[in-house]
């Protein structure tokens, strides 16, 4: 029997050329569902775009804490910003957690704000959530995430950040980075599921931007994904998007790798890989019914 696969491109809303190249993908059913970033200057056209596209992929809420701005005013979140009233780039954001600096209160009231604005944007509830540079998996975002979704009564696919350790062994790429994002991803996937959140087993894609330069990159990805589970492919698509530099992106080969991972996902080797792998390519919302095989 053929194995779920959702395939979910992250970041749309981010830039105009990233969120159009995203939504090509979903118009040419190659991706299954997206994350909206809905803090970004480009959430709003985006989102007017998508609902008149109306592509058969879902649109889900992609919380966002080291990007931009915040929703709300930056006095009312001072935790999470700099003196200009931006967002703590990733780094600077960790080393603040571990400090004990961010404050789960700042967190909540932020991600409640963009939930709602995702809500404005949409006209109904994300049918998924993963959090932006994967910062849900940290505290006190982990705890803040669960508490908003069960505040709200909602139960969306949530993505479980869990990769074997033979996968992270025989893929390279960004081994320490997915090594430790499994370690707290784990701990994460079992609280999902207890609170009754659908999501996959397994999640591929994670990795250097240098590593996309290789052609056969998903049949590395897929051909060791492992027999058994439901799997979930992150990726980073989108058109050449120079407002990203300096944002989310250098200049040299971050600026190629969104176009890039639009390209391999367009080739005929994407389609192979995905059916060498025994995966049938599914939107997240359909996962409800999904028994849960792995973490």
């Amino acid at each position: 029997m053929s194995r779920p696969l959702t395939i979910v491109a992250d970041d749309y809303g981010i830039g105009r050329d990233t969120s159009r190249g995203i939504l090509d993908l979903a118009r040419d059913g190659i991706i299954t569902g997206s994350v909206m970033i809905v803090n970004c200057d480009d959430a709003e056209r985006a989102s007017r775009e998508w609902l008149d596209a109306a592509p058969t992929a879902d649109l889900g809420w992609h919380p966002n804490l080291t990007l931009d701005r915040p929703i709300l005013a930056p006095h009312l979140v001072p935790s999470l910003v700099r003196p200009d009233g931006t967002f703590w780039p990733l780094s600077k954001f960790l080393a603040r957690a571990c400090l004990g600096k961010i404050q789960v209160a700042d967190v909540v009231a932020e991600w409640q704000a963009q939930y709602r604005r995702f809500v404005e944007l949409i006209g109904r509830p994300p049918a998924l959530v993963n959090s932006h540079q994967h910062v849900s998996l940290f505290p006190p975002c982990d705890s803040a995430l669960l508490q908003i979704l069960g505040a709200e009564n909602a139960r969306p696919y949530l993505r479980r950040v869990v990769e074997r350790a033979p996968v992270i062994a025989r893929i390279p790429g960004a081994r320490i980075k997915r090594t430790a994002l499994t370690l707290l991803g784990r701990r994460a996937a079992r609280r999902a599921t207890a609170n009754g959140f659908p999501g996959c087993d397994w999640l591929a894609g994670v990795t250097d931007h240098e590593c996309v330069a290789d052609e056969r990159f998903w049949h590395r990805w897929l051909g060791n994904i492992g027999p058994t589970g439901s799997v979930e492919i992150c990726c980073h698509p989108g058109n050449r998007d120079e407002t990203l530099i300096g944002r989310d992106c250098d200049a040299g080969v971050g600026l190629l790798r969104r176009p890039r991972e639009t390209a391999l996902m367009r080739l005929p080797t994407f389609k192979e890989a995905v059916g060498q792998a025994g995966l049938k390519p599914v939107r997240p919302s359909a996962l409800h019914g999904w028994k849960l095989g792995g973490p």
